[in-house]
């Protein structure tokens, strides 16, 4: 089984718990995302991290646990996960200016992100946000052949069979 972590989540409390979301339903089969929780008095969890590879899932999103998997949203928060990818065959000096470009654009933005090695980043969009200039900055990087990105909410949550 391949993990995906979450080395310096949004989120990260001294009372975080930590579930994972099966990828196979979302093409990654043998994959599994590690999920950062905060716990609701509820029996149910706030997702605490912006997520890499998961679908249907962002930050702040109520979700509830069956044998520490993640198996349901059941409260959206109604922010947007927006994921970008850089291709490999980007040369080292034109993938540091492209990332700098966008951390620049991520904090004028005043928004949360997480990367995931030197060519993932997943951004949070809270329904209030208008990253016009960071959308700008990585559609031009798409454009050029550079990246991938996507929105996490093209697809719904999916709980594996």
């Amino acid at each position: 089984m391949q993990f995906v972590v979450h080395e310096q989540p949004v989120g990260r409390a001294s009372t975080n718990y930590i579930a994972r979301a099966d990828l196979t339903p979302f093409d990654l089969g043998g994959q599994v995302e590690q999920i950062w929780l905060k716990p609701v008095n509820d029996g149910s969890y706030e997702v605490a991290c912006i997520p890499f590879s998961a679908y249907g899932i962002a930050l702040g999103d109520v979700v509830v646990l069956d044998d520490d998997y993640v198996i349901e949203v059941v409260r959206n928060s109604w922010h947007r996960t927006l994921r970008l990818l850089f291709t490999p065959d980007l040369p080292p000096a034109d993938l540091q200016k492209a990332t700098d470009e966008i951390k620049t654009e991520i904090i004028a933005a005043d928004l949360l992100s997480e990367w995931n090695g030197a060519r993932l980043v997943a951004v949070d969009v809270p329904p209030d946000a208008e990253p016009s200039k960071l959308f700008a900055v990585m559609e031009a990087a798409v454009n050029a052949g550079h990246a991938f990105w996507e929105w996490a909410d093209a697809r719904p949550f999916v709980r594996p069979a």
